[in-house]
């Protein structure tokens, strides 16, 4: 019993080893970085000679993704944001940091990114300079469909530039975090009940929105339709997307948890003065 406990031990790790024999960090540079900006992102993410494979990203593939979800303007003339890429082993979820970037927050990042059905990935994106970021998911989704040889679902890629694009449109006025738990909230909704009509996807924006008091126009409305028509066309599972952002919100549960305990602390105290100040008043 022994011998075909350990027997079954072996093939279990070989086989988990051979799932990521073939996967390897990548790194995605903007190909309008200089020698030496490439040098410092390089440096940054800690990759040296032979250490990782590294590929550029282009301009014209910024456009090809993101010409028909937001201005060309936004876009700009020079590709500069960088991604580095490393899969992780099954089960460990979307780890995502962000450094110089200032219009996408890690959140956004990590929702899009499992849009995109991007799974067990360590992901840093940065850049040599404060760039707004729009780029940013480009390069991670190129480097991803690198390092593991899986090619996404080009739907799935499209509806994730969507989602990040349209948060972040929402984010200019109503806060990034506010933003996020919207999209959040609407996307968790359409996919666990399975919502397909626009019309029931309205109405689910609408109720998130009362709940979160947020006000949206029409014209943000009907862009969170289409993102979320386009994701409800895709084979998502919400357990699943959760359990790949269990790092993501679990920085937030801590500060949530971090807020709980220093209301929980202010309270004492203030019982505390009370109970003070009563014992005066009945002295007097």
């Amino acid at each position: 019993m022994k011998k075909k406990f350990v027997l079954l031990w072996m093939i279990l790790f070989l086989m988990t080893s051979v799932s990521y024999a073939d996967s390897f960090k990548v790194v995605t540079l903007g190909a309008d970085l200089t020698q030496e900006q490439q040098n410092t992102m390089l440096k940054e993410f800690g990759i040296e000679d032979g250490d990782g494979q590294i590929i550029y990203v282009t301009n014209e593939e910024e456009r090809q993704y993101l010409k028909d979800i937001v201005s060309l303007s936004k876009i700009g003339n020079r590709s500069i944001s960088c991604a580095y890429v490393k899969p992780l082993e099954e089960g460990l979820g979307i780890k995502v940091s962000i450094a110089n970037l200032t219009w996408v927050t890690e959140e956004m990042i990590a929702n899009s990114l499992t849009t995109a059905g991007i799974k067990d990935v360590e992901v840093k994106a940065s850049a040599p300079f404060k760039v707004s970021g729009t780029a940013a998911l480009t390069g991670i989704m190129k480097g991803f469909e690198k390092a593991t040889g899986k090619e996404l679902s080009q739907d799935a890629k499209n509806a994730a530039n969507k989602e990040i694009i349209t948060t972040g449109e929402l984010g200019d006025q109503f806060g990034k975090d506010k933003a996020v738990d919207l999209m959040q909230q609407v996307k968790k909704e359409v996919i666990s009940n399975n919502v397909k009509t626009p019309d029931d996807i309205r109405t689910i924006i609408q109720k998130v929105a009362k709940h979160n008091d947020v006000n949206l126009s029409e014209e943000q409305i009907q862009k969170i339709i289409d993102v979320m028509n386009q994701i409800s066309k895709l084979d998502l599972n919400m357990k699943e997307i959760s359990n790949q952002l269990k790092d993501i919100r679990g920085k937030l549960s801590q500060v949530i948890s971090q807020n709980e305990e220093a209301k929980s602390l202010l309270a004492k105290i203030l019982d505390m003065l009370q109970g003070i100040m009563n014992k005066i008043k009945n002295w007097i």
